[in-house]
């Protein structure tokens, strides 16, 4: 999906390690952003420390870190669950 996304726009930001988490593309004020699942990135920090821990650093050093107008953003409810 990177891939593609970067042919579409090469000026794209995005999270390092999480290519695996990427929605799509989306638009704040009609600039291109990268779209990731909040849960699928937390599902993953979560291999190396406890949900709690997970959500915390996600929260502070992933969705809340400022890159500029093209800062990706982050959509919860994203994860479809098997039942």
């Amino acid at each position: 999906m990177k891939n593609k996304l970067v042919a579409i726009d090469p000026d794209l930001l995005f999270a390092d390690g999480y290519d695996d988490c990427i929605l799509g593309l989306t638009f704040k004020h009609d600039i291109a952003v990268v779209i990731y699942s909040a849960d699928k990135m937390i599902e993953k920090l979560c291999n190396d420390m406890t949900p709690e821990e997970a959500q915390e650093f996600f929260e502070f050093n992933i969705e809340g870190a400022y890159m500029g107008e093209r800062t990706p953003v982050y959509w919860y409810g994203a994860m479809q669950h098997d039942t």
